[in-house]
């Protein structure tokens, strides 16, 4: 049996053994306090004080009394721009080696998220405590044997005099310990390929050589991979490839509008397991076999939560914080209240905004789901739409009306005096937008109490245009942002929806 396959076994004969969870809180505060031990002689530690911070009666309180909240504009322009041009000791100790590129999904230029090694180490552990949660599923343990397949990022990253950059799925595939790569693929030297189209052709081209057990990866470049593997190799299902196949552990967006097309590629149902990573860290992942239950949160893993209610006290229209806003910590949040995550991290990000929102759904398990983005909600006259609240209707549309939804998004426009809702939906058949409409205005109203309030006074009509998900795609591409880094965003505005509607303008399809 691997050292995998061993480690594996322990936890499952050990099931059912495990001690009860420690208080939450206790374990943030730990977090905390290393945090600040660890950095208080950086600049940023010196700045606020940490050595008297940790010398308080309550460090954590005056941590947060005293730290200034952070978004990304603001961390970069005051500290970490120095880091980049090589200054050590600025808010973490030592030399920053890597910085991960995000875009999220609606920033136009890329952000430079610092990435230490102690933050390596903690995806290291994270990535492995997901691994072991397989245990509570009944998998064979001659699974984790398996090619493990992730879809993501080169690992040739760019080095710029001080240091390299690239994806965070690169960066952390370029430093995979050494016993992991004999499951690793595709391999170092697939995984090198920057040209995303080069490397979906080697993967295709190699499948058939690997007994894949796990896959990993964006929804959308899943899907595309194993439809261009089942095309190449003339097969019914990608189980004709992999037999061994079971599980699909997918990240960044929501699953479900996925979930019914790509089921359709397989002999059987993989076993879906949801994922929170972010470019700033690992923030929680799908522990039990109930999706319905969230993602338990990793909170004595390098990173301190503090969650800030998202409502109009605490955000403008435009999803802007307002930097006095009064943050909870763990012990204060409550069951399906929205929350935007500030983090602070052994990567040397201090109550910063990352830009998510987040729902707790089990408070004993510190599990949560993804809602959205703080510039991704969709309230033009008070109908409050969240990304959850898409996610949810489009995926009952598609089995309303038996059709597949993959893409889509969401503008709003206006309507006279008014307003209304443009609505972008992705499939490639053609399927009837009146249809459509009908059952995702019906789903939202169900779904959403202030959306059906105000469709019968501000909000005057839903418009819905039907592209093929291709469209989705291709206009990434225009933008130099195809890859699995990339999702696209579900709200469009300002400049991003004006360069929409002009491509698709222009698009020229058929179904």
């Amino acid at each position: 049996m691997t050292l995998l396959g061993s480690i594996i076994k322990t936890v499952v004969d050990t099931r059912g053994k495990l001690p009860k969870r420690t208080n939450f809180y206790v374990q943030q505060s730990k977090v905390l306090k290393k945090l600040m031990t660890k950095a208080q002689y950086t600049a940023f530690g010196e700045h606020y004080h940490f050595t008297k911070l940790l010398n308080s009666k309550n460090s954590v309180a005056e941590f947060r009394e005293t730290v200034q909240i952070h978004d990304y504009s603001s961390m970069y322009k005051q500290w970490w721009f120095r880091a980049l041009r090589g200054e050590p000791y600025v808010c973490w100790p030592n030399h920053i080696k890597y910085f991960a590129l995000s875009s999220g999904t609606s920033e136009a230029a890329s952000k430079y998220i610092p990435v230490t090694k102690e933050m390596l180490k903690a995806l290291k552990r994270g990535s492995m405590r997901q691994i072991l949660a397989m245990s509570h599923y009944d998998f064979p343990n001659e699974l984790f044997q398996k090619g493990f397949l992730a879809i993501g990022g080169s690992t040739m990253l760019d080095f710029n005099g001080t240091y390299y950059e690239g994806d965070l799925s690169g960066i952390t595939a370029a430093n995979i310990p050494t016993w992991f790569q004999h499951f690793y693929k595709p391999g170092k030297t697939i995984s090198r390929y920057k040209d995303w189209e080069t490397k979906l052709s080697e993967i295709v081209k190699n499948a058939k050589n690997w007994d894949i057990g796990i896959i990993v990866g964006v929804p959308a470049w899943v899907q595309i991979l194993l439809e261009r593997i089942i095309e190449h190799y003339k097969v019914n299902t990608i189980h004709d490839i992999w037999p061994n196949l079971r599980a699909y552990v997918h990240a960044g967006v929501s699953i479900e509008p996925y979930r019914k097309s790509i089921n359709k590629l397989t002999a059987f149902p993989l076993v879906f397991s949801d994922t929170y990573l972010a470019s700033e860290g690992l923030i929680a992942y799908q522990e039990r076999p109930n999706a319905e239950q969230g993602m338990r949160m990793l909170l004595d893993n390098g990173i301190f939560f503090e969650f800030v209610p998202f409502t109009e006290e605490n955000f403008d229209g435009d999803g802007n914080i307002n930097m006095n806003a009064k943050a909870l910590t763990i012990k204060d949040v409550e069951l399906g209240k929205d929350y935007a995550l500030l983090m602070s991290t052994c990567s040397g990000a201090w109550r910063y905004l990352i830009g998510d929102t987040v729902k707790f759904t089990n408070l004993e398990h510190a599990e949560i789901i993804i809602t959205g983005r703080t510039k991704q909600y969709l309230s033009l006259c008070g109908e409050h739409l969240s990304v959850e609240n898409m996610s949810r209707a489009i995926k009952l549309t598609a089995d309303d009306l038996k059709i597949e939804l993959n893409e889509f998004a969401v503008a709003g426009v206006p309507h006279g005096s008014l307003f209304a809702h443009q609505w972008y939906v992705g499939s490639n058949k053609e399927v009837s937008e009146e249809a459509i409409k009908q059952r995702l205005d019906f789903h939202l109203k169900e779904i959403n109490d202030d959306y059906r309030v105000e469709r019968t006074s501000a909000l005057k009509d839903v418009y819905v245009k039907v592209l093929p998900d291709n469209a989705f795609i291709d206009f990434m591409a225009t933008k130099g942002k195809l890859g699995s880094a990339y999702k696209f965003p579900r709200v469009l505005k300002g400049d991003l929806l004006s360069g929409w509607q002009e491509f698709i303008s222009t698009y020229k399809h058929t179904f």
